[in-house]
């Protein structure tokens, strides 16, 4: 293996070069406490950046096996290291340089949630940062000296600092961890006490602002406070501080399965719940304020999605008897409106047997909500396709287990279908069921439920593997993820601005890939959707992150991916407008 000093020497020669010459430091160095891998070099300084890994042997980071036993703990362990070593990047390294990229370190850091990425990897003999860098030029002419100034100084002491136990600011690591195996133990709790959802007294929900996924401060924000019926306590591994005194259980908000309507006047914290609880899928680093918000961790946020495509959707349960005798049991489009969007949404989550769905009001189709009693008093049923989603929430509950929990500011009519009401008043949960009830006694409805047929039912597709084809030009495979609401599969570009519970361009990227490694290793003939889900997941699981790579070779890596859930997985594929299904029903 070449040494530091190789490195400096291979540099030192080829200084002053054309930039392709660079492709002649590609390999590993060893660096005493460390092994330097480069990769992949980049083509010029403005194309995508160099990819180095630094390992360090586990005898030499010595980080303690307790932090990383299980899986629940590895994955924070590692997103605490890929902060610190973005942490030490911004102290040690000097930023840009040169042209294009040219002296940039990185390493994709996560923004407040704990993902599985493949930024630092560990396992029992060594643990491994992956990061990207601009190697430095004066327009394509190699500076040398600032890229040994990068490789065999700044990156040492990067490493030095962020891989090595006795470095570490221990307690927050410690602390990092076990916030994760408390949202987790919660997590696991759920189900079996009857809950989709979870929000720990003393929490800060608000935002900055609709912008940012940060925290308002504790001076600006009301911490949440349950009571009552709703207020319940849940057990959980590691003593927790809350209202000043340290416990090994906490207290909170239970929303519990069923239909549950969180209501009241504007401005009060309705969405702002909902959005909580849509980000509750994923654990929170400490001092998010949403550390202990936790939802179930299949529940989707469906939304209206005027323009989306559909593709041999079974709708019929909520919308029928189009004109001309159209067909909506095996429903496509390549131009939905919002109330056929958000019913295949729905029907498409059923599909892959989702458990939990999250709506708003407000970014709801109207028409797919209600229909009050004026407009059926004029216009006649058989003229009117949609079944309200009024009149199916009940059916989705009793005949599939899905829950539902909606923000509802505007209608009165949800009170009879509702099992759980939740006023929300100055951002503080006040259960009003009893209330509600009360007033569906005394100002009782007077609109009809009006379905046709008292049975939803659930068609179950088969995609075809060669309208998922990712290639473009001359180039096999051509897949880019440059903002979290969009992907560039092929020829195609998937809109995912309705897909709300993907929170980082990470993660968009591996849906991504993850649409390719469905195609390549899973697509069999008659193999169903569910099928396919499961079959990834268990892969993933098996195999790791990084086998949602294509170009993986031994030893080398992909360090930008997070891990999607397979709903958002699912979701891209549904909106790639190449996509054929076979419709089979049981």
């Amino acid at each position: 293996m070449n040494s530091l000093h190789d490195l400096r020497q291979k540099l030192l020669h080829i200084d002053g070069r054309g930039y392709k010459s660079y492709k002649d430091i590609t390999g590993e160095y060893d660096c005493e406490n460390f092994i330097l891998s480069i990769d992949h070099v980049q083509g010029d300084p403005f194309a995508g950046p160099s990819k180095i890994r630094a390992r360090v042997k586990q005898d030499i980071a010595r980080l303690p096996t307790n932090l990383w036993e299980t899986r629940v703990r590895r994955i924070a362990l590692c997103d605490f290291l890929a902060r610190v070593i973005h942490r030490h990047i911004q102290q040690y390294a000097h930023g840009h340089r040169g042209i294009g990229k040219s002296g940039l370190i990185s390493i994709d850091v996560g923004g407040q949630e704990i993902l599985e990425r493949t930024a630092v990897v560990l396992n029992e003999h060594w643990v491994e940062a992956r990061l990207e860098v601009g190697l430095p030029a004066s327009g394509r002419t190699i500076l040398a000296g600032q890229a040994e100034a990068m490789l065999c100084q700044e990156i040492p002491k990067i490493i030095l600092h962020s891989l090595h136990w006795a470095q570490l600011t221990q307690e927050a690591c410690q602390e990092h961890v076990n916030y994760a195996e408390n949202y987790d133990c919660i997590r696991q709790q759920l189900a079996a006490r009857g809950f989709v959802a979870f929000v720990a007294d003393g929490s800060i929900l608000p935002r900055t602002s609709g912008a940012s996924a940060r925290p308002l401060s504790q001076v600006q924000a009301k911490s949440f406070q349950s009571s009552g019926a709703l207020q319940v306590i849940v057990d959980v591994p590691h003593p927790v501080l809350q209202v000043g005194e340290w416990a090994s259980s906490i207290t909170g908000l239970g929303i519990p399965q069923g239909m549950t309507l969180i209501v009241g006047g504007g401005y009060h914290g309705k969405s702002t719940l909902l959005q909580a609880l849509q980000y509750g899928v994923y654990p929170h680093i400490p001092g998010d304020g949403r550390e202990y918000v936790v939802t179930s961790p299949d529940a989707v946020k469906v939304r209206a999605e005027d323009g989306r495509r559909i593709m041999n959707v079974d709708i019929s349960g909520f919308i029928n008897n189009l004109p001309q005798q159209q067909s909506t049991t095996c429903f496509s489009t390549d131009n939905a409106s919002g109330s056929t969007s958000q019913a295949a949404s729905i029907v498409e989550a059923l599909e892959i047997e989702t458990s939990v769905l999250l709506m708003d009001e407000d970014t709801s189709a109207t028409n797919f909500l209600l229909q009050d009693a004026r407009m059926q008093a004029l216009v006649n049923k058989d003229d009117e396709p949609i079944t309200p989603f009024l009149d199916r929430v009940r059916d989705l509950h009793e005949q599939f287990g899905m829950s539902t929990v909606m923000v509802m500011g505007g209608c009165g009519d949800y009170f009879d279908v509702a099992d759980r009401v939740i006023l929300m008043k100055d951002f503080q949960p006040v259960d009003v069921t009893s209330r509600a009830k009360e007033i569906t006694r005394t100002h009782p409805t007077v609109r009809r439920r009006e379905v046709s047929s008292d049975v939803l039912s659930l068609a179950t597709r088969v995609p075809v593997a060669e309208s998922l084809n990712p290639s473009r030009g001359r180039a096999d495979v051509k897949i880019t993820a440059r903002v979290v609401d969009a992907i560039g599969y092929g020829t195609e570009s998937i809109n995912l601005d309705a897909i709300e519970q993907l929170v980082e361009t990470s993660q968009t990227r591996a849906v991504g890939y993850a649409l390719l490694l469905i195609e390549r290793e899973f697509m069999n003939e008659g193999i169903s959707l569910l099928e396919l889900c499961r079959r990834w997941e268990d892969y993933l699981n098996q195999e790791g992150l990084d086998a949602l790579s294509p170009y993986v070779r031994s030893g080398q890596h992909p360090g930008n991916f997070a891990r999607p859930r397979v709903y958002e997985v699912v979701a891209a594929l549904n909106r790639l407008r190449t996509v054929r299904c076979h419709h089979l029903r049981p």
